[in-house]
């Protein structure tokens, strides 16, 4: 796949796809809906990435993507714990581009942070290795809550919110190729993949923060991406990444596809 809406198309299907999964695993009787030009995929538990919702439109104009913010913030309003609305800028008619953030707060929502759709034809890769960490693949409560303790550091969460999203998960200990990089037997970076439509995901890459900038965001990513293409055989992987992990990727071999955009609603 070479051609850019092409691409975010399949950006924002893997997000429905991936996040349909984890959403129901969190509550079996989580809202996932697939509404006209909506997904909805929406745990409403504290973990906030669990609570999303994306436009879906191909080629929306600045009329239609206005329609859609204002249902996509009526529904976020209808929920009991935030989350976030993802826009895949891709999606998106020139002019409902230039227009979005402008279009958005008028539906009570405001900017929050932005993102990166990536993909690529890039497996297998090496085998990995770091000189300080060891790599342990995620399979008991204890090492589940550490990676959900890595991400809430990460992203600035409450340790509890990341707890209220991954713990209890038997997907993540079982179908989801989740991974520790301990450095003296101390986790401090995770990345996982998990198959979705033909494809390996790579979901919540984190490092500790007194540990960033050393690489080892970079080789626990390459640990999930090889140990998931050895069980699936799959080639493709694909990944939305954040303002920090965007200089990473490209070095596995990942390719920018489209520019994302988180909105949350205004306080």
């Amino acid at each position: 796949m070479t051609d850019g809406r092409t691409e975010s198309i399949e950006s924002m299907e893997q997000l429905a796809v991936v996040w349909r999964a984890m959403v129901l695993d969190r509550d079996p009787g989580a809202d996932v809906r697939d509404l006209p030009g909506i997904a909805v995929r929406w745990a409403d538990c504290r973990f906030s990435f669990w609570n999303c919702v994306t436009l879906t439109d191909v080629d929306a104009d600045a009329a239609l993507v206005e329609e859609r913010l204002g249902q996509a913030a009526d529904i976020m309003r209808s929920k009991k714990h935030p989350g976030f609305l993802w826009l895949f800028e891709g999606l998106l008619d020139e002019e409902a581009r230039a227009g979005v953030r402008a279009a958005a707060g008028r539906a009570g929502l405001e900017y929050a942070f932005p993102g990166t759709g990536m993909a690529g034809d890039l497996l297998p890769v090496p085998q990995p290795s770091h000189p300080d960490l060891t790599f342990v693949r995620v399979t008991t409560d204890e090492q589940l809550q550490a990676y959900a303790d890595l991400n809430s550091r990460a992203y600035g969460f409450p340790l509890e919110d990341g707890r209220d999203g991954l713990l209890g998960s038997a997907l993540w200990k079982n179908q989801v190729h989740a991974y520790l990089g301990l450095r003296d037997d101390v986790p401090v970076t995770c990345a996982a993949t998990v198959e979705a439509d033909g494809r390996l995901f790579v979901v919540l890459v984190a490092t500790a923060p007194e540990w960033q900038h050393r690489g080892y965001g970079e080789a626990v990513t390459r640990k999930a991406l090889y140990e998931g293409a050895r069980a699936t055989g799959l080639t493709r992987a694909t990944l939305h990444a954040t303002a920090a992990g965007a200089p990473v990727y490209p070095r596995i071999g990942f390719k920018p596809n489209t520019p994302m955009h988180f909105y949350g609603l205004k306080v």
